[in-house]
């Protein structure tokens, strides 16, 4: 999988504001763009067609970096265990807090995403009463936009 740290020409990081239908119980939390890697995928191919798909952002393969955080987590989403090896890369765009297109989400994507928000790095990292996936993105990312390597630790979300 790829998850893409979506960043505006005001250094504003694009999070989608995300709930299980099916469990409730499970709250609400904050979560990158991305997706699973369709076979014969690269993670570039992966991140551009997840980002058009989920937001209605095109972007070229110059726009995305190499992956610096590597991480393995597993989490129950409608009832589903799901064990995922993610990649994560950043992607700058020219234009300041685009609007998301909504028309190229999948029909669970329809369903999960409430909202969106582009936040700050500073918001991100200082919100400790939200949720996030990944959730060590507020203690992660400073390190991530620096371009540090993170071999993230097995993450346990739900």
């Amino acid at each position: 999988s790829v998850r893409v740290v979506l960043i505006d020409a005001a250094e504003h990081i694009l999070l989608f504001h995300t709930i299980d239908p099916v469990m409730p119980e499970l709250g609400q939390w904050w979560e990158l763009p991305g997706g699973g890697m369709d076979p014969g995928e690269t993670y570039v191919d992966t991140a551009i067609r997840e980002v058009f798909e989920e937001t209605g952002i095109g972007l070229t393969a110059a726009q995305i970096t190499s992956p610096t955080w590597f991480r393995d987590t597993t989490y129950v989403r409608r009832h589903i265990r799901t064990l995922q090896h993610e990649v994560v890369v950043a992607a700058h765009l020219l234009d300041v807090s685009p609007t998301v297109v909504r028309s190229g989400q999948t029909e669970q994507e329809l369903q999960e995403y409430i909202g969106y928000r582009w936040w700050t790095a500073a918001a991100i990292c200082g919100s400790p009463d939200e949720r996030f996936f990944p959730s060590r993105l507020p203690t992660e990312l400073e390190r991530f936009l620096a371009g540090e390597l993170i071999e993230e630790p097995f993450d346990h979300w739900n």
